[in-house]
């Protein structure tokens, strides 16, 4: 509810896709400078304890938010600076609580689903929220928007506070801060599957996902609607991303994850394309909701593929890593995005956002086509090693 809002205000205070591409660069490259921070932090400390303290610090930026609304005396400048507060808190807050899933899961097999459910839940939110945020911003203002949403984060720290997890043991820590970065960097660097997965997110986070703040143009100027044409929308992205995450959810161990990575890119390329020159509103909700189905896997699967194969003692480092690339690429690419825009027009830079993931997608088939060659040779050598000519 808050993002989407935030992104109406925005809007309707400056007529701007370039100053909708920004709010998004406040809010996330944030998170790009300090997700290392947050992992090493996350790898050092009770994850619990900062998780809970990201949601209480994360409950203050909702509340001076609203505050700030509610006054009626309030500037552009003022909302970024409160969005940039937002993305450090998500930099400690990301790693701690993506790692905190793997400890909740007793049988590890069972992982895969369970970050799938996680996710499912997310994205339910997201089905939800901006379709009530569009009726909220209707009837009742945007101040009373961003004051539901400081008022939710009470049920978030209670149900933390309800959790039961195992004892935490505290770890000695005989490497400085620096050195244990660098001890997380060198781990992906030998590490190619890991690797490959956090530079395609990057490339999608950098490229494509930029496309969301593109919709309040689309919901204003291309359908010539309100606040609640704009939740709308977001909220048929939910959709989409909601039932990917069922999909993901529902699938049996052993599945492969990098084949279903790869189809759904090309999935999220093909919604993208076919939404970004659809004039009719109800054509370009379905085509909207068959891209948010492949944007989903992009942040789940991605996630899966690290969680399953990561070292536990760098388990909070790499997915900062993971972090990094989705929340830091994401601003770039939202200023970028919004300065194409400008200059070639919306609905064309997001036709280029769908073509991006097409060939994106390409990549995805090309390491798995030398991943199974790989794969082959393997058993060819193993082969003639047990029967020689």
């Amino acid at each position: 509810m808050q993002k989407t809002a935030v992104s109406w205000v925005i809007y309707s205070l400056t007529h701007s896709t370039f100053m909708l591409g920004l709010t998004l660069f406040a809010s996330q490259f944030p998170s790009f400078l300090f997700s290392l921070m947050g992992g090493v932090v996350s790898d050092r400390y009770n994850r619990f304890r900062v998780l809970l303290t990201t949601q209480v610090a994360s409950m203050i930026q909702a509340t001076l938010l609203a505050i700030l609304v509610f006054s009626n005396h309030y500037e552009v400048w003022e909302i970024l600076c409160l969005s940039v507060l937002l993305g450090v808190i998500n930099a400690f807050d990301v790693p701690a609580r993506q790692a905190l899933v793997y400890e909740m899961v007793d049988d590890k097999n069972d992982l895969p689903n369970a970050l799938a459910l996680n996710s499912s839940m997310v994205n339910l939110s997201r089905l939800i929220g901006p379709a009530i945020a569009g009726i909220v911003l209707e009837t009742l203002g945007d101040g009373t928007c961003f004051l539901l949403n400081a008022i939710s984060f009470l049920a978030v720290i209670g149900s933390l506070l309800m959790m039961r997890l195992p004892k935490y043991v505290k770890k000695d820590h005989t490497k400085n801060v620096f050195a244990e970065l660098r001890e997380g960097f060198s781990y992906i660097k030998r590490t190619p599957s890991i690797r490959f997965v956090i530079v395609m997110l990057g490339l999608i986070s950098l490229l494509v996902l930029p496309f969301s703040t593109l919709i309040p143009y689309y919901a204003k100027d291309v359908f010539k609607g309100t606040a609640s044409t704009f939740g709308i929308i977001d909220s048929f992205i939910g959709l989409g991303a909601f039932s990917g995450a069922i999909f993901l959810a529902s699938q049996k161990t052993g599945a492969d994850l990098r084949k279903i990575l790869f189809i759904n890119t090309l999935v999220f390329g093909t919604g993208l394309i076919l939404f970004s020159h659809e004039s009719s509103y109800p054509l370009a909700l379905i085509f909207v909701t068959i891209a948010g189905f492949g944007m989903m896997s992009q942040i789940t699967v991605s996630n899966t593929l690290i969680q399953t194969t990561v070292a536990p003692n760098m388990r909070g480092r790499v997915i900062s890593f993971y972090a990094m690339a989705f929340f830091g690429m994401q601003p770039l690419g939202g200023l970028l995005v919004g300065s194409i825009s400008k200059w070639i027009g919306v609905t064309d830079t997001l036709l280029g956002e769908g073509i991006a993931a097409l060939l994106i997608g390409c990549l995805h088939w090309r390491y798995l086509h030398r991943e199974k060659l790989r794969a082959q040779q393997a058993t060819t050598m193993a082969y003639e090693e047990l029967h020689p000519a």
